[in-house]
């Protein structure tokens, strides 16, 4: 699995994109909750890599990349000191938490069915181990900032992830497969999440009788 990832770049740069995007986001949280340098950069490490631990561990990849790979490591910390030295620039931005938060999670998404299937996953293996990569970073960077996770709230988070890593699932399935794909399935996430955040779509959400 690992060899299938190092011949194709692309999906290294992917992922390595995603970890900055996840980290982005779980500093500027960290900042909004004045954590201390150290806690920032806890939170943004735990971000970037938690959704990939997850993965790596349910296939066997063990050490998980985040772990065995220092880039993973430095990307997170990169990101995490830009927040905490400039996280006026970055909040400039609408909804920065969100917006990065989207980026990582449609990347995730896709690679983390990509190394699925790679590791031998059939379909819906590989769509709900994307959903996983997707969703656990930003599940773990909530709970240790005291806030209800995304996931469970009514936003499309779950079923965007799903969907992006659906298209690759497709896309392998029917002989399609092509790293394009998993562009496009990392836009058709950060597409549902941006119209989730900006016109409200959402899932039904539960009324107390």
């Amino acid at each position: 699995m690992d060899e299938f990832l190092a011949a194709n770049p692309l999906f290294v740069v992917l992922d390595l994109i995603g970890t900055f995007a996840f980290a982005i986001s779980g500093g500027t949280l960290a900042v909004r909750k004045h954590f201390d340098l150290f806690g920032v950069l806890v939170l943004s490490f735990t971000a970037a890599v938690s959704g990939g631990i997850a993965r790596d561990l349910l296939i066997g990849a063990t050490p998980p990349a985040a772990i065995a790979n220092w880039h993973y490591l430095a990307v997170s910390c990169i990101a995490g000191l830009a927040t905490f030295y400039r996280g006026s620039l970055i909040e400039r931005m609408r909804n920065p938490v969100q917006l990065f938060d989207a980026v990582g999670l449609g990347l995730f998404a896709v690679t983390g069915a990509t190394k699925a299937l790679a590791a031998g996953l059939g379909p819906v293996g590989a769509m709900l181990l994307g959903m996983l990569t997707g969703i656990g970073g930003g599940i773990a960077r909530d709970i240790l900032a005291a806030r209800i996770p995304v996931v469970l709230q009514s936003d499309l988070y779950a079923v965007a992830a799903l969907a992006g890593a659906a298209v690759v699932v497709a896309g392998h399935a029917l002989g399609w497969w092509h790293p394009a794909l998993a562009i496009i399935g990392a836009l058709l996430v950060f597409f549902l999440r941006f119209m989730a955040i900006r016109h409200g779509w959402r899932l039904p959400v539960a009324r107390p009788h």
